[in-house]
């Protein structure tokens, strides 16, 4: 496989530095990876541990996707070498019942899932283009497919990035771009370590009864998907054997949704 240049958006930890970390050291390939987010030194961090891990790092910076002026200066940073392949993985989350939520946090979980994932791939796009080649992985949930009480305004913009998928496959189908959403059920990163903590201390139960009675029950594998596999599956996506899987939603759920 060609090595690539990758951006990854949030991959100063969790699931975007996961897949960072694949993709630039484990992967035979030794993609060139990009490291973006919102705050510099984070980014600059997660850097320089794959650097040291011997991972093919091209840079760290700061973005912010929700920002359009974020958003222009990093493209004008790269404009000598722009990505091949964007992976569109920046997210936040909120939980609260609607009548409880906080418009502006409603606003800026869209802002940052939903329209920051339309503006990075419309800022990626004419060099991918113009190069003949472009792959967009945009990272998913199982919320796109399925939906959660309290949390309305992720399970809107994860549910919106499938739509946005299809639509803009169907624009970019003259040319060698292909666009997918990879959506993962639970992935075991230190944010759900933390709720899986949360959870117990709330309901009086051990870390054991809630992996399986509230995080593993709804999956028939019984399995939390790893940064591995999610990674794995984005290089596949990159591929030229995936030319022509475009506008297409992919499940890790372990089953969830079969039921």
């Amino acid at each position: 496989m060609a090595t690539r240049r990758v951006l990854v958006t949030g991959a100063g930890s969790g699931i975007g530095k996961g897949i960072a970390a694949y993709l630039c050291n484990k992967s035979p390939a030794k993609h060139g990876v990009m490291i973006t987010d919102l705050k510099l030194e984070t980014a600059q961090a997660a850097a320089e541990e794959l650097r040291a891990a011997g991972g093919n790092v091209i840079g760290a910076y700061a973005l912010d996707v929700s920002n359009k002026d974020s958003i222009r200066d990093l493209m004008a940073q790269l404009q000598d070498n722009p990505p091949d392949v964007l992976v569109n993985n920046a997210g936040i989350q909120h939980v609260s019942p609607l009548e409880d939520f906080p418009d502006d946090k409603w606003q800026l979980l869209v802002d940052v899932m939903l329209v920051g994932c339309a503006s990075m791939t419309k800022a990626v796009l004419p060099s991918m283009r113009e190069n003949g080649y472009g792959r967009i992985v945009n990272i998913g949930s199982i919320h796109s497919l399925i939906a959660s009480k309290y949390k309305s305004a992720y399970v809107a913009a994860k549910h919106g990035l499938v739509g946005f998928s299809k639509v803009m496959a169907l624009e970019t189908a003259d040319c060698d771009i292909t666009i997918n959403t990879v959506c993962p059920a639970y992935v075991m990163t230190p944010l759900v370590e933390a709720q899986i903590e949360g959870q117990a201390k709330a309901h009086g139960m051990t870390r054991e009864q809630v992996v399986a009675e509230i995080f593993l029950k709804p999956m028939p594998k019984q399995a939390f998907i790893s940064l591995d596999e999610l990674a794995g599956t984005t290089e596949f996506l990159m591929s030229d054997h995936a030319r022509n899987i475009t506008g297409q939603t992919l499940a890790l759920d372990g089953g969830w949704t079969v039921q």
